[in-house]
């Protein structure tokens, strides 16, 4: 069982923390983490591009001339696809492009996120993180303080308008609660910095078969 030093944000340690070696220690499988990621990213495509088919172009309500006696092929509408300005044909429609994967798989993945994070050494844990103000300074000499620059996620137990208002203007400095801990922020991000009442929560997504 991996045991992590507490920093405290004015300086000094805080104690020590064991993390649990089912979350954190478990073999990193990397098509698990492709497959997540690309399920996440996924859900996010709005799937709204359309274009108009024969019916939905205005116009070419009659026939653009007779059916015969004119030695051409018979036309019904100058709107079918064969026309300039006419409408296509099997065009894209509005869709969704989310696909699922089991809550295993998952759960799986998001544990493979973590452990290499911690493989990494590229896991802090600190005992509390606040700001008294919602000012970006705060957050910035905060993490100086620890040695962390760059590209950081933050995970607080539950959520904390004050803080994620404080951090938003830190360019690859993002603030996440537990309920939203996600593999493509693990991944997209160098760093991760875990307040110590995080822990418990995140040892508890992955207990008694709760969802992931």
């Amino acid at each position: 069982m991996a045991t992590l030093d507490v920093a405290k944000l004015g300086g000094g340690s805080a104690g020590s923390v064991e993390l649990a070696p089912e979350v954190f220690e478990t073999t990193v499988k990397p098509h698990l983490l492709h497959a997540e990621v690309r399920r996440q990213l996924s859900r996010r495509r709005a799937g709204t591009h359309a274009t108009k088919n024969r019916s939905a172009v205005s116009g070419g309500g009659a026939k653009p001339y007779r059916q015969k006696g004119t030695g051409r092929a018979r036309q019904g509408t100058i709107r079918a696809p064969q026309y300039a300005g006419g409408g296509s044909v099997f065009g894209p429609v509005p869709r969704s492009y989310e696909h699922r994967l089991n809550k295993g798989t998952r759960r799986a993945a998001l544990k493979s996120a973590l452990s290499l994070r911690q493989q990494e050494g590229a896991v802090t844990v600190v005992d509390a993180f606040e700001v008294e103000e919602i000012k970006t300074r705060q957050v910035a000499q905060a993490l100086a303080g620890l040695g962390l620059e760059g590209s950081v996620l933050i995970v607080v137990p539950e959520r904390d308008t004050r803080l994620e208002l404080a951090a938003r203007n830190l360019r690859g400095v993002n603030v996440l609660p537990v309920i939203g801990l996600n593999v493509h922020d693990v991944l997209r991000h160098q760093r991760l910095l875990i307040v110590q009442g995080a822990i418990d929560g995140i040892h508890a997504r992955f207990s008694g078969g709760a969802q992931a």
